[in-house]
Formats: structure tokens, sequence, C-alpha cells
């Protein structure tokens, strides 16, 4: 009974051992792509199967061409490289680290032999899946399989990366003090679920005195105007008969066809609310279309739907910054940001829409300020543009920002002068005064137009762009990356067309800009190392971390470099990756990979200003801990900043001459 009893105990123990090894096994592949993807129930089954498998250092584990692979090895601990050899010439693939896997492609194309030799570099464990489970997944998971046979690029951020993406970073500020999370689910929901059915429409000849009185029967803010077909040709709004009709003092017998906006700016009612919203944003609109499958116009959604649906919202931010009465008013609006980040975050919203949003607050908050401070100083003396800068002239603002600004004012007589860059001076410091008290911080450096040499006629202007461009010191490519990215904030667009117009002509030609820029634009390099480790912060305030910002700065020249080669307008990052694929200047399988690293890197970073905001309380950083992160996400980290190497090595083929 005694040595009974000790047995028992102790197949006990061995059961208890093995039931918590089957526990790290299944957390540790949860936490990977493809297993991620797979049923948790999945996982429990699989891990009774699973063997771990140790080589010490410097151990062939497979021998391209030679070697059966008997199964899929997952490193557990350790280090490997992973290498072919041709002509007797061994040429390096890789080396693979925690979480990554071998044997995959070997298994399903390669008649079960090695394509690549494997050595450890360190000892290390492996986790070896049997062949047969292998293939047996593969057949019941067609995303299990594809993620061995298809490109990652393709397969990066597609929709379940998406998705668990979303979800990863939600669950980092899941702990947030920003609220119920209620009104945040309703972005995912169907437009359906908000628009009204409620449909008033007129003929195009009918008089605007007649549609503004149907307008009122029928107590709706807009009406459509029915085209040739019958159908909805456009749409006519509150706001157009105050500022097409009112303000202009229009004959109210004309057509209500004159004062339609048309086309219709229409969003399937299957789609997100999210997308609504975003359109309206973009588009500065207060009402939607809304589609049945068939294209039909089924409904209308506006501003107000949206607003009452969500509370704290993009559109409301802007309605109350439209209304602000002063400074401390616009202050406390641009003070929800935060809190609005965390919802779109939460709600899976593409970090390039979030972006969009930040900047349309931000010129919302400068547009009224501007306004206010017209009011306080008297009209403009001058036709003039605020011109904003960096970030925000790409559109890709965060919550971690500064102000980048200047000012163009027309070219006056040499007599006129000196009055009117008083008043713009004068003016300048006002705009710059105020947005720093809203949240936009003053710029270190100067770069504002409240700086003198930042506030200058259009004349001033295009010299000192030419100078930049013949010259080509270190300071002048510095001010090129900054004032390149340049779009009108407030006032006339007509001196930003001008001046655009003088820098591409400007450009023809110079060879040596492009090679000093790019030459300046690969002394930043993604942070992983050799062996595909993080390059992180040794000491300071960020040990252990590394400047998210600073890893996206490659993308960023990568698109600013090609577009100003080849006459790119557009600002934004992502949208001249589109134009150069659309000149078939990149590839469009290039460009996919380009946006999706990209989108990636800034969902990141909008995560972790925001976590700082709220979960911290403290001011927004760029600064990540590869180790808090997840393992799906340092693995597209690491493959994301391979490609950037990638992208630096071609931008310096391209404009360097050398690889």
């Amino acid at each position: 009974d005694h040595f009974s009893a000790q047995f028992d105990e102790r197949m006990q123990d061995e059961s208890y051992a093995t039931a918590i090894a089957a526990s790290q096994v299944v957390h540790f592949l949860a936490r990977i792509p493809p297993f991620s993807f797979l049923p948790e129930e999945e996982l429990q089954s699989l891990a009774p199967e699973i063997r771990r498998v140790f080589f010490p250092r410097d151990a062939r584990v497979f021998i391209q061409g030679e070697t059966r692979v008997d199964g899929l090895y997952i490193i557990q601990q350790g280090a490997a490289e992973r290498f072919s050899v041709d002509d007797q010439q061994k040429k390096l693939a890789g080396v693979l680290g925690e979480g990554e896997m071998f044997g995959g492609i070997s298994l399903l194309v390669n008649d079960m032999l090695a394509v690549r030799s494997l050595r450890t570099i360190e000892d290390t464990t492996f986790l070896k899946l049997p062949q047969q489970l292998f293939f047996d997944l593969c057949r019941r998971h067609e995303a299990f399989s594809e993620f061995f046979t298809d490109a990652f690029g393709k397969r990066m951020l597609d929709h379940s990366y998406a998705a668990l993406i979303a979800k990863s970073r939600a669950a980092l500020i899941a702990k947030s003090r920003a609220g119920p999370a209620e009104p945040l689910a309703l972005l995912n929901q169907p437009v359906a679920g908000i628009c009204s059915r409620r449909l008033v429409a007129c003929a195009p000849d009918l008089p605007i005195r007649a549609a503004a009185q149907l307008m009122s029967r029928s107590a709706v803010s807009c009406i459509l105007v029915r085209g040739t077909d019958g159908g909805p040709a456009g749409i006519v709004t509150d706001n157009d008969l105050r500022v097409k009709v009112v303000a202009e003092g229009l004959d109210v017998g004309r057509p209500v066809a004159d004062i339609m906006s048309a086309p219709l700016v229409v969003i399937s009612e299957s789609a997100p609310i999210s997308e609504a919203l975003m359109a309206m944003v973009q588009r500065r609109i207060k009402h939607l279309a809304v589609t049945d499958p068939r294209g039909q116009v089924v409904g209308l959604m506006t501003h107000q739907d949206m607003m009452a649906a969500q509370g704290d919202s993009p559109l409301m931010i802007m309605s109350e910054v439209a209304a602000a009465a002063d400074i401390p008013a616009l202050a406390r609006q641009q003070g929800r940001l935060p809190g609005m980040v965390q919802g779109l975050i939460r709600a899976g919203t593409p970090a390039r829409h979030i972006n969009r949003v930040i900047t349309a607050i931000s010129e919302a908050v400068l547009k009224r300020v501007i306004e206010l401070t017209l009011e306080a100083e008297g009209p403009a003396p001058a036709r003039f543009v605020f011109m904003i800068l960096g970030s925000e002239g790409r559109k890709e603002q965060t919550l971690k920002t500064d102000q980048d600004n200047a000012l163009v004012y027309e070219d006056l007589a040499p007599e006129a002068e000196g009055p009117v860059q008083a008043y713009f001076l004068r003016f300048a410091e006002s705009v710059c005064s105020a947005l720093d008290r809203c949240g936009y911080v003053f710029c270190h450096a100067e770069v504002m137009a409240r700086n003198p040499k930042l506030c200058q006629p259009l004349r001033v202007w295009k010299r000192r762009f030419t100078d930049w461009i013949h010259a080509a010191e270190a300071e002048d490519l510095l001010y090129s990356s900054i004032f390149f990215d340049f779009r009108g904030g407030w006032g006339d667009a007509e001196l930003i067309g001008e001046l655009r117009d003088h820098l591409f002509r400007s450009l023809v030609g110079w060879s040596g800009f492009f090679r000093h820029l790019t030459q300046n634009a690969l002394l930043y390099k993604p942070p992983i190392g050799f062996l595909r480790n993080f390059v992180v912060e040794p000491r300071g305030e960020h040990r252990n971390k590394f400047d998210i910002k600073r890893a996206m700065l490659p993308i960023v020249d990568y698109a600013r470099i090609y577009a100003l080669k080849h006459g790119v307008a557009e600002t934004n990052t992502l949208e001249r990756i589109s134009q150069l694929q659309q000149q078939g200047l990149i590839s469009a399988a290039e460009a996919g990979e380009v946006e999706q690293s990209y989108s990636f890197l800034m969902q990141l970073r909008l995560a972790r200003q925001v976590a700082a905001i709220i979960d911290e309380g403290r001011g927004p950083d760029n600064y990540i801990n590869p180790r808090e992160l997840s393992g799906i996400e340092q693995r597209l980290l690491k493959e994301i900043f391979t490609r950037i190497g990638s992208l630096q090595t071609r931008m310096s083929f391209d404009f360097t001459g050398e690889p």
C-alpha cells in the first residue's frame, strides 16, 4: 500500500507537470502566426503531441537538399541561421529567433527535403510539430496552409491580420479611464442601423423657393434632385440655401438644379459607420446618400445622425471647434482628442483614417484661431496663406506634435512691404501663441510663421526653395525635408499652387540634390540588428525602447524623394505611394508592402501615445518597448524593418549608384 501510494502520488505529479507543460505550449503558440489563427481548442489538442528538441550551439540541424524534414520546428529559445549553398558559396537567408519556424515550405512543396540549411548559433530549444499533424492542420485550415505558401507582403495586414492587430492594440489600452466603451462599438456597426429611410426628392426645374418650402414642410435638412433617368442626380442642403442663395442674393425663382451639389457622395448601407465618418470628415460634408446592394439610393445619413449616435465623435468635436467663442474653448475641445483616438483604435479604425481625423480637427482649430485673430487684428492688408509643414503638411498628425508652419503673402511694391510684413508678424505671433495654448506647442527650432525669416512674400520663398536645391548643404537638406511637405492651411490657395509649380521647375536637372537628399535619408536605419534583434536605447529614460517615429522616417523619406523626383504633388506618404504606383514607377506589390508596413507602424505609434496620456497620466511619446508587444507584433516589426532596409537599398541604387 505504501509503494502504491507513492506510485499514485508520483503519477499525479507527472500528470500535473505534463498539464503545466502543455499549458505553456498553448500560451506560446497562441502568440505566433499561423497558430494564432487556430481555435483555442485546436491548440489544446495539439499541445500533448508537440515535443521539445534541443540542439547545442553550432549544430547542423538540416542540410539543404539532403536532410528529410520530419516536422515543423519552432524556436522556443535560442537562435539559428538559415542559409543556402550555391556553387559552394554560402548565402545567408536570415537568422531565426524565438517564435520563428523552419520546415513548412520543405514539407509542403519540396517532398519533405530541406530547401535550405539550418545551423544553430546559440543553444536552441525547438518545439517540433510532427509532419502528420502539420499536414492535417494544412488540410483543415486554409489560413494555416497559406501562411507558408503565400508571400508575407500579401498576407501581412489582410483582414485577418488587421482584426488581430486591432484586438491586440485594444488590449494594450483596455485599462484606460476614458469612459464606457459602448459608443465605440457603434463605429463597427453598419450604416443601415442609423441612416434615415425617409427621402424627399424634387424635379431639377423646381424653383429654389418651392424646393425650400418643400424641405420646410417635410422637416428635412436636404432634398434630392432627380436626374434625367429619374434617379437622384444631386442634393440641396440647408447649407446650400444659406451659402449659395441667401448670401449671394440669388434669384429664388431659378431652378433648384443650379445650386445642387453633384454628383452625390454615396456609401453602402453595409459599410461600417466609421467609414461614413471618414467620408464626412475628409470631404467636409454633412450628408451622405446610402445605397443598397444594387446601387440604388435608399436612405440618407447626416452629421446629426452620427453625432446623436456617437456622442464624443470627431464630427461633434469639429462642430464645437467651429462654434468656439475664444481660445480656452478651443483648448478644451482639443483636449478631447486622446479619448476620441482611443475609441477609434478600439474600433479597429485604420491608422490612415485616424491620422486624417486628427489632422482635420487640427485644421478646424487653426481655421477658428485665424478667424478670431482676424477679428482682433483687423482685415489682412494683402493676399496670404498660412502654410502648414511637416507631419501636418503630410496629413499625418499624431497626438505628439509641435507647430511647423510659415506664412506666404503676395509680392508687393517695396514701399508697401514694410507695413504689410509688420501686420503679418503681429498676426502670426497671435496665431502661433493661440495654437500653443490649444496644445500645439511651439517648435523648439522656431519653424513657425512668427519667425520673421518664415513670414515672407512669395518671391522670397521661391528664391529660398531654389537656394536649398542648388546648395544642398546639410542645413538645406534639413529645411527641404520639412518645407517640401507643404500645403495651405488657411488663405489663398493660388499662392501655394504657384510655389509648388516653382518647386518642381527648380528640381528639374538637379540630380545632385536627390543624391544628397538620399544620402541624408540613409542615415536613419531601422532599429534591427544583424541577428534580427531589436536595437533599443541602452540607458536613460527610454532604456530598452526604440523610437518608432525615427523607425518610420525611412518610409516617409522614400515616398518624398520619389514624389519630388517624378513631380507628384501629393504630400501624404500613402497618397504619394499610390500616385507612384499609378504612374508605373513602383509595382503594386511594392506599394502594398509599403502601405501595410507604414500603417502598422502608425497604429503602434498612436496606441503608444494614447496609453501614455490616458493610462500613465503623462505626455505622449514615441518610444516602444518591444518586450511589451505580442509575438505577432514582434514578428511583424522584424519583417517590416527588413523590408525598410530593402527600400533603402533600392533608393541608394537609384539616386547614388551604390547598393
